[in-house]
């Protein structure tokens, strides 16, 4: 371990100690990014860092909504979507598109061919059509084929450990 650190093992297994298991993905920093679909009554999004790719021939990314959340029947049955990537500044979106919040009201966005809602300012874009499903758990997992991606320059949100931070490259 770096500069003398030591480590205090807390142990998962599946018969007990669910946190251990929980602060142990916690070390596992990963993007943040806000999944759009055309909801039954207008443009919804979702916060998600469950966000992965899988191949690039063909072009294939994936996600993973919680059964839990009360908008998993409309991701459940979408055809199309898109996933935004967030970069550091997008601090703001967390809470508009967490439990309660505001969502697209008074946000840019456009309509995209497939009909899904689009935000303007997104580290990245990956506008998608469900190629698979898979039962994964208390999630499920999401596999879309990539139909158009675009990104700019920028330093993205990342998550860790229960909270949210900047990427600072370099070692």
């Amino acid at each position: 371990m770096a500069d003398g650190a030591t480590m205090t093992e807390m142990v998962f297994t599946p018969d007990g100690n669910a946190r251990a298991f929980r602060d142990a993905l916690g070390r596992f920093a990963t993007g943040v990014t806000v999944v759009t679909i055309a909801g039954p009554e207008g443009p919804m999004g979702f916060t998600a860092n469950s966000f992965a790719a899988v191949s690039l021939d063909p072009p294939l990314v994936l996600w993973s909504p919680a059964k839990s959340s009360s908008r998993y029947v409309h991701y459940e049955a979408a055809e199309h979507y898109a996933i935004h990537i967030l970069d550091e500044e997008h601090g703001a979106w967390l809470a508009r598109f967490g439990r309660g919040g505001e969502g697209f009201h008074g946000l840019s966005h456009e309509i995209n061919a497939e009909g899904v809602p689009v935000i303007h300012g997104a580290l990245a874009r990956f506008d998608c059509v469900r190629h698979a499903a898979h039962e994964g758990g208390d999630h499920l997992i999401v596999v879309g084929r990539v139909l158009r991606a675009a990104h700019r320059e920028g330093a993205p949100l990342v998550f860790s450990q229960g909270q949210y931070g900047r990427f600072t490259p370099g070692l």
